[in-house]
């Protein structure tokens, strides 16, 4: 998948589309792979990178929703824990099942949370990933050492999905690739073409280059997430906003604050929001908040509050209370959650379910939804599509593609597993050229190789691209990226046959983003 290869499809002056995709995220990647499999022409277009905003943001879980069980919402649950099944077999190089433990410090929360996961279980079927059952207080102890045992009564122990949410977002642009479809980051739509009030096509800027573009389309699927709202102003100005921003944040710890390959899930923090602190990467992530947020942005930044309640709540927790000085990392992300039309509902009440939408203008919208659902999400949109673009109806394959990466066994002591099969590629790579097998930073395992084949085969196109998405050096460690990042423009200069002047003003924008991943103490 090289970016200079595919620009040239975009300069054919009679060329028409079948669907042209906008946005590159889950929701939009998920669009583009069911429409290629199912032999539409197909373009995607993001204006950064691949899952650049909130799907590379996420608490990096595959999941029902427990807590969306909890409010009732079956028919959610059942459809997350279906398509979990469903990604856990196709893509078992960066979906794995990953223990939970729910520690109960109550007489009645065993029974109650046990209860309540056999119903998750049940609901998941011949899809399940390990059946739950209840826990002593012994044997909390022995899965979380260093759970708070203050007060500890037992708990209860249940299976779910874990996953690298941007490594999924660059394999499926890669699916899209070789399916036969055109996956462009970089690429800003700027306008939609109409005529006679019907949408035809978009206009688009290379944001590299500068280059314009009208590019034709029978379909225009909006797949923007939180930013879906300025596309539909785009095709109707006095359209009302469809959507609530609510930000999540995550903090980063080292792993010695879980000393545990499975995981916490709080069910009840002090303001009834569902706390977790997941093993993931060698470090420990603990999240997350759910904040209603006025405006979207590509880079949100974490509030004060938000930090506090998850420090605070972690500590009853955790035997080690975790404090400022020890969050290696800082992330927000901002979920694109569908207004609830009660203006004083709590955004952890609003549906986490997808809706698809088209406008009188033939526009696609598809509003809400979340990682673990984005197969699903992407078939009920190309179902919409062919309909309204009157495309040959050819059914949805997506529950059999295997992503790319795709490979069974993984050995998970090895960095390089999450590339799947394209990690021999990689040793062989660091063979041919010794020094590439050098680590960029001794607290983190990323080697120059990875950082090159990136470069030539994953489209990654900046420093941030690198070390926030192709490796996730700026979640794990903002300080170690920071240091790493010199190195890594250096490489990416050579590869992509820049200058000096690139690569100061490379660094400059890294550290500016960087500094937002940093907790003051």
């Amino acid at each position: 998948m090289n970016r200079s290869e595919l620009l040239p499809l975009l300069n054919e002056p009679q060329s028409i589309w079948d669907v042209i995709v906008i946005g590159g995220g889950a929701t939009g990647l998920g669009a583009a792979l069911d429409a290629v499999t199912r032999g539409y022409k197909t373009l995607l277009l993001e204006q950064a990178d691949f899952a650049k905003g909130t799907s590379s943001r996420s608490t990096k879980l595959i999941h029902g929703g427990v807590r969306y069980l909890k409010q009732g919402d079956v028919s959610l649950v059942l459809e997350a824990l279906h398509e979990r099944g469903i990604l856990r077999q196709n893509a078992p190089h960066l979906v794995k099942n990953l223990a939970f433990v729910i520690p109960t410090y109550d007489w009645w929360g065993g029974p109650f949370y046990n209860i309540g996961m056999k119903v998750y279980d049940a609901l998941a079927g011949s899809m399940g990933l390990g059946p739950s059952r209840s826990l002593s207080r012994e044997e909390v102890m022995q899965a979380i050492p260093n759970v708070e045992v203050n007060g500890l009564r037992g708990g209860v122990l249940y299976y779910d999905g874990q996953f690298d949410d941007a490594r999924l977002a660059v394999n499926l642009a890669q699916t899209v690739y070789q399916f036969g479809g055109t996956p462009l980051n970089y690429m800003k739509v700027t306008g939609l073409v109409k005529n006679e009030g019907l949408v035809e096509g978009v206009t688009a800027i290379d944001r590299e280059s500068g280059d314009e573009y009208h590019l034709k389309a029978r379909a225009v699927v909006n797949a923007t997430g939180i930013f879906a709202d300025a596309i539909l102003k785009m095709d109707n100005p006095n359209t009302v906003n469809t959507l609530q921003p609510s930000q999540g944040i995550h903090l980063v710890l080292d792993k010695k604050f879980l000393q545990s390959e499975s995981a916490i899930m709080v069910p009840k923090t002090d303001d009834g929001r569902v706390l977790f602190a997941v093993p993931w990467h060698e470090h420990v992530i603990v999240g997350t908040t759910d904040t209603l947020i006025p405006d979207a942005s590509l880079e949100p930044s974490a509030l004060e509050e938000e930090i506090d309640f998850v420090l605070r709540n972690a500590a009853k927790y955790l035997n080690i209370p975790p404090q400022r000085s020890d969050v290696l990392s800082i992330f927000a992300g901002l979920r694109p959650l569908v207004a609830s039309t009660q203006e004083d509902k709590n955004t952890k009440e609003i549906s986490r379910s997808h809706k698809v939408t088209v406008a009188e203008s033939g526009l696609i919208t598809v509003l809400g939804g979340k990682w673990t659902t984005f197969r699903k999400m992407g078939e009920d949109v190309v179902d919409t599509v062919a309909m309204v673009a009157n495309l040959p109806e050819k059914e949805c394959i997506t529950k059999n593609v295997l992503i790319h990466g795709y490979e069974r066994k993984q050995d998970e002591t090895n960095p390089l597993h999450i590339y799947g099969s394209d990690a021999f590629k990689i040793k062989a790579l660091s063979r041919e050229h010794p020094e590439l097998g050098e680590v960029l930073h001794p607290s983190l395992p990323y080697t120059k190789a990875e950082v090159v084949w990136s470069v030539r085969h994953e489209m990654a196109r900046t420093v941030e691209d690198i070390l926030a998405r192709r490796q996730r050096a700026l979640f794990l460690n903002a300080r170690a990226a920071m240091e790493m990042a010199p190195k890594v423009a250096e490489l990416m200069r050579e590869e992509l046959n820049k200058d000096a002047t690139w690569v100061k003003n490379q660094l400059t924008e890294f550290n500016q983003i960087a500094k937002k991943y940093l907790l003051e103490e």
